[in-house]
């Protein structure tokens, strides 16, 4: 993920035998972010399996909704093509509160 400030935080799905609590690389991502004290993110770039799309699920796009609405988001199709598109396009009627 690449935040405002130009630094780029990184992430990684970490799976678990109970797959509920299994979580996500652009969760992990901003975890590791607001960890650090950053909390303002431009970009988020994702990648998967070459046979397979790779954009957010529905729980990351609300997480990255609350940080950055205008979110760009980059992530791997299949056959190993790039889509981009914005978050707000992805995730068009989030939840605020």
């Amino acid at each position: 993920m690449l935040c405002d400030d130009g630094s780029i935080v990184t992430g990684c799905n970490v799976e678990n035998a109970a797959y509920p609590v299994s979580m996500c690389a652009e969760r992990n991502a901003v975890g590791s972010a607001v960890a650090d004290g950053r909390r303002k993110f431009v970009a988020i770039a994702i990648a998967g399996p070459d046979d397979a799309a790779s954009p957010p699920c529905g729980a990351c796009r609300q997480v990255l909704a609350e940080f950055a609405p205008a979110l760009r988001v980059v992530y791997t199709l299949a056959g190993g093509r790039i889509e981009s598109t914005t978050l707000e396009a992805l995730l068009p009627a989030r939840f605020e509160l």
